[in-house]
């Protein structure tokens, strides 16, 4: 008889390998690309102080509410430590707040570059003819600047219009007009309105000739360096220069005799526009001062040669403006020449970022 066999149990599998439990997971989605475009800009952190005076609104969408710069950061801003996209956002927010401007100046006044500043202001100044007040270098970072500082607003804007608003060319353009009056009614001149008509689209060449470039402006090379200068000053000074000439020039024209035949007062604008935006043009090929004296030259010769060349002085002015002034067909040639300028100025507008040749 036979033993029974002893009944076999199975083995016990081998238990796998713990495995490394990552966790829950979330899907979020495809990992985002970075993006310089998309990257978040320098905006306020630490080295940027919120408003006190404005509380932030709450919410996600919300805008962040207003900074200003800390005394921290324009200390390092001084020192030249200041991470580049700091000294970025602090350079374009003194633009526009002079709070922090004062701060930014007082700190670097206050550091190892105020004494070489300082000497160079003071020179720069003296070249103007201007005499440089003293600049306190005590009032340490948080300091403020007196109101008579040139850092003031209106301090600003009045050298920001230009040195043809400050010069002598403000003061040529009234002469011309009273000029034209002093023909007019006390010598008996018939010709006066003829004659400050031909030269009043001129006159705002004349102004922005000597009101950008590096042979008017004495403070030309700070001014392109800076993030307000290159087109947007050269436009700000020609705004200025023609806010000048448009009520002076009109006006006087408007008040001299009449005479039967001859264009109206405002017949100049656009002509005077058009030459303007075409010195704008040129002038970003060969600088300013060439391009206006290029096309009030050609203008000079082209008009006011003849003009005085004529036997009678109110009827040849009739005869010879009238192609350049009168009717419909002038008057919208002189606005299509205008937009073409216009547009070759835009086209043409990164040229003036950079320094025009000597």
């Amino acid at each position: 008889m036979t033993a029974p066999r002893p009944e076999a149990h199975p083995s016990p599998a081998p238990s796998p390998a713990p495995r490394h439990d990552p966790g829950p997971r979330h899907d979020s989605g495809p990992v985002p690309r970075h993006d310089p475009e998309s990257a978040p800009r320098p905006g306020p952190g630490p080295e940027f102080a919120p408003d006190p005076g404005l509380a932030p609104r709450p919410g996600p969408g919300s805008p962040r509410p207003p900074w200003h710069v800390t005394d921290a950061l324009a200390l390092r801003y001084a020192e030249g430590s200041a991470p580049e996209t700091d000294a970025w956002s602090l350079e374009k927010h003194v633009e526009s707040c002079t709070a922090c401007a004062a701060r930014v100046s007082a700190a670097v006044r206050a550091g190892t570059a105020g004494p070489a500043l300082a000497a160079v202001r003071a020179e720069l100044l003296t070249s103007l003819g201007h005499r440089p007040a003293p600049v306190p270098v005590s009032a340490g970072v948080g300091g403020t600047v007196p109101s008579g500082s040139p850092l003031g607003r209106w301090a600003r804007l009045w050298w920001t219009v230009g040195p043809a608003l400050r010069g002598s060319w403000a003061v040529a353009v009234v002469l011309v007009v009273g000029g034209a009056f002093g023909l007019a009614h006390g010598a008996g001149f018939q010709g006066a309105g003829s004659l400050l008509l031909a030269v009043s689209p001129v006159l705002p060449l004349a102004g922005v000739a000597v009101s950008y470039g590096r042979h008017a402006d004495p403070l030309y090379e700070i001014t392109a360096a800076t993030p307000s200068g290159g087109l947007r000053l050269l436009l700000t000074r020609t705004a200025a220069v023609l806010a000048v000439c448009v009520p002076l020039l009109t006006a006087g024209a408007a008040l001299l005799p009449r005479v039967a035949g001859f264009p109206g007062a405002a017949a100049w604008l656009l002509p005077g526009l058009a030459l303007t935006l075409a010195a704008l043009a040129l002038g970003s090929f060969v600088g300013c001062r060439a391009a206006a004296a290029t096309l009030g030259g050609g203008w000079l010769l082209a008009v006011t040669g003849p003009l005085l060349a004529g036997p009678n002085a109110a009827g040849a002015g009739a005869a010879v403006l009238a192609p350049y002034f009168s009717g419909s067909a002038a008057q919208g040639g002189w606005a299509a020449a205008a937009l073409a300028c216009a547009a070759l100025l835009v086209l043409r507008r990164r040229s003036f970022d950079h320094l025009e040749p000597r």
